[in-house]
């Protein structure tokens, strides 16, 4: 059961086909099957839906939801129900039948036979003193009843087992036994009701076959709470670097997947046997598990899991390069520099890229001993001269270009008369900016104040700063419930500042300009707009986040500004279509809201963005986070947590970050990503922004010179795709056929021109391919396109709306 908040669709995609493959293989057709069951992740999004609707499946059920959508459905019969999970596919393409369990993954009270439970067993023995048959039978008729009335057919299903059970199965059917044999039993006197053993299938078709009408969502399932005080919105961001590592090699592995097919037989026979991509994929499937990327598991099992993923990258034989690019993380020495260093720049999208290069430089080379860069393929080079970033002195920075699905070669030399370094100008900075951009900083706090749209001439007031909130410690009175890796229970709604002014410095180059922020030892910044970019780059520092005063933090950046949003912001669900959202509202209830900021929170898995009719401020991330808008035109984002107390729901440690390399605390450095637009023009910006975030270049290291007739550039395209359509999987299915899915990334309605449909010729597609046929599959590859055949059901008319007045 992948998660539904921290997971990008495309790697749920492949874990999804990875499972369901072996299935197929393993049982055939009949062993396919035809209902998703996700009985405990906490909160359920609607991408998923789609996915799953895509994939096949007929329906679906799920354990968690909201306490008060709960008892709201309840009442009004509808825990079963029709899901419409796009906005952008006709009906019934995206339609999921959703039925929500009555217990969880739980049994009724009073009805667990397992090893583990204290229930006591059936004894119908009628010469024992402590004969029960009487008494399990009469409460489990109430009970079957009771649940009856909240569900609206003749059927009715329980879940009996639980997390961790049916080591020892046979006391749970020694007990099941007695219990269908005694209640049917009862039919003799009356009883109407009817036990049998069953599963999620067969009840589902019962669900089918009674023909009725089924209220209609067109939203999600997201924030989840179990209680007042206890909203699931802390995982969303919890273990930043895992998430931020699980997205980088999502993309790692469709590089490595792409260079498989276009690299031929050779490619794929590697020294660990099977294609060597099948470890990366089945570490990366593992990583989408709800206790896993959602950073809800103990630190030696999130230890675990990073070490899969890297194992996945060394098995994977066309990126054995990546080892050398582990000096990135450290430094070049002075020796490679010295001599040659050559470069390939391997680009994983359908469309040629510019990328911007950093090479940290550590050594003896001082300021004084002057260098350059001598670039292939570039016809004027540029460089910055970068100090007192990790453990480099210096770094390098350039533009590269890379053809779609290809890459390019680049060497780097030492030149030792070359141009001398831009200096770093110590003073407050006023503004920087490019052809496409103008951002403005106060010059007394060093904050951003104003950001600019120079194409579109629009501009709006922007405040961009650093706060935490204080974590509950469960001692409040109210509520005993602390913060955990789970749960997001700050102390207070009002968040603490790091620091009302900026430490800055400025560095103005041809590639790139920078404003670097300090404001505090714990949390740094640098605003980065480079020459050609339509996007300000925001890349932050965090860690170690400090507990000397025992309390645990949870860091959020927040950005204000003067666009006026009426309560009203946006999220992207697992990376594809975007929500709506509004403060203190949920679509389908009435919310008697409790926690004014967690309650407040959402998954951002790639993007969000506030709006009127004249402004859009959008912000692109690099990992899963959660955030919201807590006020009027302001976003923020939680980037990291650090805390000191268990949130009581199965984790059993606190989320408290510390190794070898951060005995300290972790520290944690990301990117955000921000474009002001049009809202009409707007995602034809985030759209190719976000896409180029999640499969990023790969780069490549050699040192010395290149041999004889190396070819410099490749491309695996004949030509670049349409801008609207995502080259999402192109990866071997077996020795002569290739799986290939093709995607149009644009929501209906979200852009005049790139959300229009879009044609493709396959055949003109790949340089290095001949296409001798095509037949499609379903999302899963798991069937036949036109074999797939789901139920149909009919939505109850005039629903589907947004139920309630806030």
């Amino acid at each position: 059961m992948s998660d539904e908040a921290a997971t990008h669709y495309s790697a749920v995609i492949d874990q999804m086909t990875i499972g369901l493959r072996f299935l197929n293989e393993t049982f055939g057709a009949c062993g396919r099957p035809r209902v998703a069951w996700h009985i405990d992740p906490f909160g359920h999004a609607r991408e998923h839906a789609s996915m799953f609707a895509q994939m096949g499946f007929d329906g679906f059920f799920f354990g968690r939801l909201d306490y008060q959508d709960r008892a709201r459905r309840m009442r009004d019969k509808e825990q079963e129900l029709l899901w419409r999970a796009s906005d952008s596919l006709t009906p019934p393409m995206a339609d999921l039948f959703t039925g929500i369990l009555p217990n969880g993954y739980n049994p009724p009270e009073g009805f667990c036979w397992d090893q583990l439970c204290s229930d006591p067993p059936i004894r119908d023995d009628p010469d024992l003193e402590d004969y029960n048959v009487d008494d399990v039978v009469g409460r489990f008729l109430v009970i079957a009843n009771s649940q009856s009335t909240v569900y609206k057919t003749n059927h009715i299903i329980m879940t009996m087992g639980s997390d961790f059970q049916y080591e020892n199965a046979n006391l749970w059917y020694k007990n099941l036994d007695k219990l269908i044999h005694y209640v049917n039993a009862q039919q003799a006197n009356g009883s109407k009701v009817n036990v049998l053993y069953s599963t999620p299938s067969c009840y589902l078709q019962e669900l089918h076959r009674a023909n009725l009408t089924w209220p209609l969502k067109t939203d999600d399932f997201f924030p989840y709470a179990d209680d007042a005080h206890d909203f699931w919105t802390g995982y969303f961001t919890s273990r930043p670097a895992l998430k931020r590592y699980e997205r980088i090699s999502n993309s790692n592995l469709q590089t490595c997947n792409q260079l498989e097919v276009l690299g031929g037989l050779t490619s794929r026979k590697g020294p660990f046997g099977e294609g060597d991509s099948q470890t990366m994929k089945k570490a990366m499937a593992v990583a989408q598990h709800h206790d896993a990327v959602s950073g809800t598991e103990k630190q030696h099992v999130a230890n675990d899991y990073a070490r899969k993923l890297a194992n996945g990258w060394q098995h994977c034989q066309v990126l054995q390069a990546l080892q050398k690019l582990h000096v990135l993380n450290l430094s070049l020495p002075e020796s490679v520099l010295q001599s040659k260093l050559s470069f390939n720049v391997y680009n994983p999208l359908a469309r040629p890229v510019t990328w911007p290069v950093r090479l940290p430089v550590n050594g003896t080379i001082t300021l004084d001993n002057v260098f350059a860069l001598k670039v292939v393929h570039v016809s004027q080079a540029t460089h910055e001269v970068r100090r007192q970033r990790g453990f480099a002195v210096n770094e390098l920075v350039f533009q590269v270009q890379a053809p779609p699905l290809g890459y390019t070669t680049y060497t780097v030399a030492l030149i030792q008369d070359g141009p001398p370094p831009a200096p770093a100008q110590q003073r407050a900075p006023t503004v920087i900016q490019n052809k496409f951009l103008q951002v403005t900083f106060d010059h007394e706090t060093g904050l951003i104040s104003s950001l600019n749209n120079l194409e579109t001439k629009q501009s709006i007031k922007l405040t961009q700063n650093f706060y935490w909130y204080n974590a509950s410690d469960g001692n409040n009175v109210a509520s005993r419930q602390p913060s955990g890796a789970y749960i997001f229970r700050p102390n207070s709604s009002t968040p603490v500042i790091i620091s009302q002014t900026a430490k800055t410095e400025i560095i103005k180059t041809s590639v790139v300009q920078e404003v670097r922020q300090w404001f505090a030892p714990w949390v740094s910044q640098v605003v980065r707009l480079y020459a050609d970019s339509r996007a300000l780059e925001l890349e932050w520092t965090v860690g170690p986040v400090p507990i000397d005063d025992s309390v645990g933090k949870e860091v959020i950046t927040r950005l204000d500004t003067s666009i006026k949003t009426a309560e009203y912001f946006y999220t992207d669900s697992n990376g594809r279509e975007v929500l709506q959202r509004k403060k203190d509202f949920r679509p389908t209830w009435n919310l008697k809201q409790s926690e004014p900021i967690a309650g407040n929170y959402y998954p951002i898995n790639s993007r969000a963005y506030i709006k009127d009719d004249v402004d859009q401020l959008t912000v692109v991330t690099d990992r899963s986070q959660g955030g919201g808008s807590i006020q009027n035109g302001s976003l923020e984002i939680m980037l990291h947590r650090r805390l000191l107390h268990d949130d009581f729901r199965g984790v059993g440690e606190p989320l408290n970050e510390i190794s070898g390399i951060f005995p300290d605390g972790l520290v944690v450095r990301g990117r955000l990503l921000l474009t002001l637009d049009p809202p009409q023009t707007a995602a034809d910006t985030h759209r190719p922004l976000a896409e180029g975030m999640v499969l990023q270049p790969l780069l490549t290291f050699t040192d010395g010179d290149l041999k004889p007739n190396t070819q410099l550039e490749f491309s695996g395209l004949l030509a670049a795709l349409p801008p609207a359509v995502h080259l999402l999987t192109l990866s071997q299915w077996d020795e002569d056929s290739v799986l290939l899915r093709l995607e149009h990334q644009y929501q209906s309605s979200e852009s005049k021109v790139s959300s229009q449909p879009v044609t493709v010729n396959l055949q003109k597609l790949f340089s290095t391919l001949e296409v001798l046929g095509v037949a499609e599959l379903n999302l899963s590859a798991n069937q036949w396109k036109d074999e797939m055949k789901r139920f149909d059901w009919t939505p109850e008319k005039g629903t589907g709306h947004q139920c309630c007045v806030s």
